[in-house]
């Protein structure tokens, strides 16, 4: 038996909603954000699970607990999987960003590995601390289901990393939507993503909401 990762993104948010910059900002999910946590938890309470790895946000740790609630395990916080650091643009519009650093964003979008937000993170600092919590898991854990919560953009990235494709383009090959579920199997050929960005656990209407 092989080790698999469930890579999910948390719950809707207000700023997942609008597509603002959120990355340090400690927003609650929506009920919207919550019923998703709910479906996801009853929907999977049924895998037997090794282990949860959580961001220590807010949103990723409500995602999280109906199922750690369900099956009676508990979550184990990590920084590395902390959202990506916006800097300045903490909480801002893309248009406001446009606006106010209109160079800096044009370098991010051309190349976020090496350029960061102003005061915030590059691609490659978020998958080398990303890292050391798949390193971790891998570590402990050579067969079973594991569970991994998290961020959209630091999803991407460890999904980018895991997979050789460049960190630079994790805005263009990789999606995730809110609650959305990837699946990665490691075994003595590496690792094979078998799923992506699936939603298919939730009810039709959540399904279909807009968002980013």
């Amino acid at each position: 038996m092989s080790l698999k990762i469930y890579f999910v993104r948390h719950g809707e948010t207000t700023y997942s909603k609008t597509g603002g910059f959120c990355g340090h900002i400690d927003p609650e999910l929506t009920p919207v954000g919550s019923q998703m946590a709910e479906q996801f938890g009853a929907a999977y309470a049924k895998l037997p699970w090794n282990a949860v790895y959580v961001s220590p946000m807010k949103r990723t740790i409500a995602t999280a607990k109906p199922l750690c609630d369900a099956v009676g395990i508990e979550m184990q916080l990590r920084d590395g999987l902390r959202e990506i650091n916006y800097g300045e643009w903490e909480g801002k519009t893309v248009e406001a960003v446009k606006k106010e650093y209109e160079e800096d964003y044009i370098n991010w979008l051309t190349e976020p590995a090496w350029n960061a937000p102003n005061g915030g993170e590059t691609s490659v600092e978020i998958a080398s601390r990303a890292s050391l919590v798949i390193a971790e898991i891998e570590e402990k854990y050579k067969s079973g289901n594991v569970l991994v919560v998290s961020h959209k953009a630091t999803i991407r990235i460890i999904l980018c990393s895991l997979l050789g494709i460049d960190l630079g383009r994790y805005r263009y090959r990789i999606a995730a939507l809110a609650a959305s579920v990837s699946i990665v199997k490691f075994d003595v050929r590496g690792p094979l993503l078998e799923v992506l960005g699936d939603r298919s656990y939730m009810d039709e209407n959540l399904r279909n909401l807009p968002g980013t």
